[in-house]
């Protein structure tokens, strides 16, 4: 049986090459929200993230300090977009078409035991599956940055889009309630994020901010929003005040604290 996560992975590769397959020159250039990052650095960091899960190294290129690299993660992914850079963008788009054919082939091929298999992955010690729901997810993120940046939003909706947005709750809702916002104890907090397949998340403060079970009746703030916005906070991408303008949040109950946690969504790294 094929590992559906597979077929994710594909799914997403394909849309970002349908996206960019008609793609001039100044819109290989459209800077996008990533700092630093082009719309064709954006396929050459997702082609040399896959580069590297194949075992292949980035080639040895000069670095020149920039405000967006602050790590070593960064100083890696930089790696591989600068060597990039002076490619045409179909010539790397078609590097990128070749790299995760690849890909797809090797996944296709591992076993059960190994997709179980744990090790590394971007959140600490996991199994395999899960690293590939990261590249899923992030992979997601970075099509979106190009559709925003070229005016072409979609590929929000569908099986690629329920996993990345699914994964956001979890992993990032309860550190931007209670730490970020600093939500005070007793305060419950419930997002409802629009779509063809809608998402409530429920958070309590009770000692740390958890995921809670039940929406509560009657919570302290309410947010709602389109998954558009969600991910675009959640990703860092927007900031609340830009949120704000577009006019796709809405706050009831605590307005303050609701703004505090719009202002705040972003955890991504």
């Amino acid at each position: 049986m094929t590992e559906p996560l597979v077929d994710l992975l594909a799914a997403v590769w394909s849309d970002i090459e349908d996206l960019c397959a008609d793609l001039t020159d100044d819109d290989w250039n459209r800077a996008t929200d990533c700092p630093g990052w082009s719309v064709k650095d954006q396929v050459a960091h997702m082609t040399g993230t896959e580069s590297m899960l194949l075992g292949d190294q980035p080639p040895a290129v000069e670095l020149e300090a920039a405000p967006h690299v602050r790590n070593d993660i960064g100083t890696f992914n930089e790696q591989w977009v600068a060597a990039y850079r002076d490619r045409p963008g179909k010539e790397v788009l078609g590097e990128f078409h070749t790299v995760t054919q690849r890909r797809l082939d090797a996944l296709r091929a591992l076993s059960p035991a190994e997709w179980d298999k744990e090790g590394f992955t971007p959140e600490g010690p996991g199994p395999y599956r899960t690293f590939m729901e990261i590249r899923v997810f992030d992979c997601w993120f970075h099509d979106q940055d190009m559709r925003e940046a070229l005016g072409r939003p979609g590929f929000l909706e569908g099986p690629v889009a329920d996993l990345s947005l699914e994964r956001i709750p979890p992993k990032g809702l309860p550190y931007v309630v209670g730490k970020k916002a600093s939500a005070p104890q007793g305060a419950t907090v419930v997002f409802h994020v629009g779509g063809d397949v809608p998402m409530t998340a429920a958070i309590g403060v009770e000692g740390r901010a958890t995921l809670l079970p039940d929406v509560p009746a009657v919570p302290t703030t309410t947010l709602t929003m389109d998954r558009r916005t969600f991910a675009r906070l959640a990703g860092g991408r927007w900031t609340g005040e830009r949120a704000r303008a577009e006019g796709t949040v809405e706050i009831t109950g605590d307005v303050e604290l609701g703004n505090r946690i719009v202002d705040n969504l972003a955890f991504t790294i």
